[in-house]
């Protein structure tokens, strides 16, 4: 492990590795396919970056997240660590030229997106890379039995009869342990291999508040809990709304949603990492990537759809390993919205038809044709031309995805490229004979490094700034020197995108699988029933709740959440609470008893049964019959 080591000291700057980590390393630097399970903040990425550092060849990385690859690929940069990337919205020529980079430029790690992955021109030249390790991220989404499923990942398992000597590393945050056997077995494992850490986080205490003023009750807790925070909110427009009502109330926050500018939420997010902006209220647009470990609140304004985005979530609080909180506001609505929340998520198959025909007729592509092709999407346009709902077509293109006939980029934002297409002694012809454009191709080259062998990204503004000039007189050199073919010139693109992963259907010929769709629904169905659960419940320690539906045994009781907390109000030790109310289960599951039999039978002192007891009632597992006996509801 010392190679593994000093490479992590020598460009990370730490003197181990956590939990884990050394374990998964050493088993995938011998060759074996492994699976790492580690919660959110547990440093996965480390985990094919070292030895992707230290093996020979090219590290290939999948995952789906464009604005995570684009961080990962920055930040490996900042530490002098050639690594690229490969995802939807880049043209055909800059995945060309960002491949043969990746072959012959000793580049050690290519992240590339699961759709990327799967075209014939990567599986075509991927037999070209010398590839030391395949890491697929956010593995879950191969299985259909996790909460992010993703087709595109199910043809990740056939680049193994491409590569097969290659190891396969999967990581994932959270997944049951009928998702990591189905990850193992779509990647094909040459056998189970699973190295897995405990859910626990002792030090994050779990909490469910009933209230109908969730508003105040976050202040409350913001008042009483300082330090850094995240306010989960379930849309853009509530987002901003308690931003502004936690400013109004002196509390230093900002919002952060999809819809906003990529550059102010890169704004807003360094504040909030840097603290100078404490309480951070976002969508789950927030959060991927974000490694800030002092966050000592999170808060969710309603409940998400799934314990395993929750538990992701929530487990951005305290990677410190410091005492946090991870609350969880809940009112009698929150559970009717859930349920509601169902049917949106799975319109009817007509719906979803409706919208697939309607796609066809906006972008204007005839049946049997547009495989491939790549579309912008302003939704709001589609939804009115057509008469759709926002959230009916949100869902009905997931299924559509799910389904295999295209893809669906919600946020891609690309930042405008170049790349010069003359050679140096061309381009100084070119120079001479066009004087006007002199100064321009000067000010690229002094401006931007690489721009004769990849794509620079290239900001208009700033050399808009640096000449004293406009964004339009920039422009307008752009685009004469593309059409002189001097450069290629990609200006930015923001927005939704969709892509045809095959020719347009007849109406008649889609069709959705049981798997696809049906299948699909039942799972949803009990994610939303487990939430609902988690957040109703009364009797069960939240920690254990949690770490039970990831199916870990041998759990205690965390004695800090709100559940465990109510019990200590008892003012019996918690063994002794235990034993008492155990006793009392196993006497009234077998038959209803009036109080004075119920002490007799147990032969306990009266006063400590009674506490026991009004807090069985509290909670509603025990009620008082028609017989004026005790009767064990659970």
């Amino acid at each position: 492990m010392d190679k593994f080591k000093q490479i992590l000291k020598q460009y990370w700057g730490y003197n181990d590795f956590r939990p884990l980590q050394g374990d998964i390393i050493q088993s995938i630097a011998s060759g074996n396919d492994t699976l790492g399970l580690m919660p959110t903040g547990g440093g996965k990425s480390l985990t094919f970056q070292v030895p992707g550092m230290v093996l020979d060849g090219i590290c290939i990385v999948i995952t789906p997240l464009i604005a995570l690859m684009k961080d990962q690929v920055a930040n490996l940069s900042r530490r002098g660590i050639k690594a690229l990337a490969i995802h939807s919205g880049m043209q055909s020529k800059e995945v060309s030229i960002a491949f043969d980079n990746a072959l012959f430029g000793g580049y050690k790690f290519l992240y590339i997106s699961p759709e990327r992955a799967a075209s014939p021109f990567f599986r075509e030249r991927v037999t070209q890379l010398n590839i030391s390790i395949l890491a697929i991220d956010e593995a879950h989404c191969i299985s259909q039995w996790g909460y992010d499923f993703r087709p595109s990942y199910l043809k990740l398992a056939e680049l193994r009869e491409i590569i097969p000597h290659v190891p396969v590393l999967a990581l994932t945050a959270t997944a049951t342990p009928q998702v990591v056997d189905d990850i193992q077995d779509k990647l094909r494992f040459s056998r189970k291999n699973l190295f897995q850490k405990s859910f626990e986080r002792s030090n994050v205490i779990y909490v469910v508040r009933h209230s109908e003023k969730k508003e105040e009750q976050l202040l409350n807790m913001l008042n009483a809990i300082p330090g850094s925070a995240i306010v989960y909110a379930r849309n853009r427009k509530q987002t901003k709304e308690i931003a502004q009502m936690l400013l109004q109330q002196g509390i230093s926050a900002d919002y952060f949603h999809a819809g906003l500018d990529h550059d102010l939420r890169d704004e807003r997010q360094k504040r909030w990492t840097l603290n100078q902006t404490r309480v951070m209220v976002a969508t789950n647009a927030f959060g991927m990537g974000i490694d800030k470990p002092d966050v000592r609140l999170v808060v969710h304004m309603q409940a998400p759809d799934s314990l395993e985005a929750y538990f992701q979530e929530a487990g951005r609080a305290g990677r410190d390993s410091l005492k946090a909180y991870a609350v969880l506001l809940w009112s009698p609505n929150d559970k009717t919205n859930l349920n509601r929340q169902v049917s949106t998520a799975f319109p009817e198959l007509d719906t979803v038809r409706r919208v697939y025909e309607a796609l066809g007729n906006f972008f204007q592509i005839a049946v049997g044709s547009g495989s491939g092709t790549i579309h912008d999407f302003n939704m709001a346009a589609f939804c009115h031309n057509y008469h759709l709902s926002i959230s009916n077509t949100l869902s009905s293109l997931r299924i559509l995805e799910r389904a295999g006939y295209l893809e669906f980029t919600e946020d891609i934002n690309l930042p405008s490229r170049i790349i010069f297409l003359l050679q140096r002694d061309e381009l100084y012809k070119f120079q001479v004979a066009n004087a006007d454009l002199d100064a321009f191709i000067k000010l690229l080259l002094r401006s931007y490094t690489g721009l004769f062998t990849e794509y620079a990204a290239i900001d208009e503004n700033l050399m808009a700034q640096r000449t004293a000039s406009s964004f339009d007189t920039i422009y307008q050199y752009l685009k004469r020197l593309n059409q002189a073919r001097v450069i290629h010139y990609i200006p930015r693109r923001k927005g939704p995108q969709i892509t045809y992963s095959q020719p347009r259907e007849d109406l008649r010929h889609l069709t959705f699988s049981k798997a696809i769709y049906a299948d699909r629904l039942n799972i949803y169905r009990q994610q939303v029933d487990s939430v609902i659960l988690y957040a109703t419940t009364t009797h069960t320690c939240r920690s254990r709740l949690l770490l039970h539906y990831f199916v870990e045994k041998n759990t205690t009781d965390c004695g800090r959440c709100d559940v465990c907390i109510d019990k200590k109000k008892t003012g019996l030790p918690d063994s002794q609470f235990k034993s008492i109310q155990q006793s009392i289960r196993q006497l009234l599951t077998q038959t209803p008893l009036t109080y004075p039999d119920l002490v007799h039978a147990l032969n306990i002192p009266s006063p400590d049964v009674e506490k026991v007891i009004r807090w069985l009632e509290d909670v509603d597992l025990i009620i008082t019959n028609a017989n004026n006996q005790l009767e064990w509801l659970e």
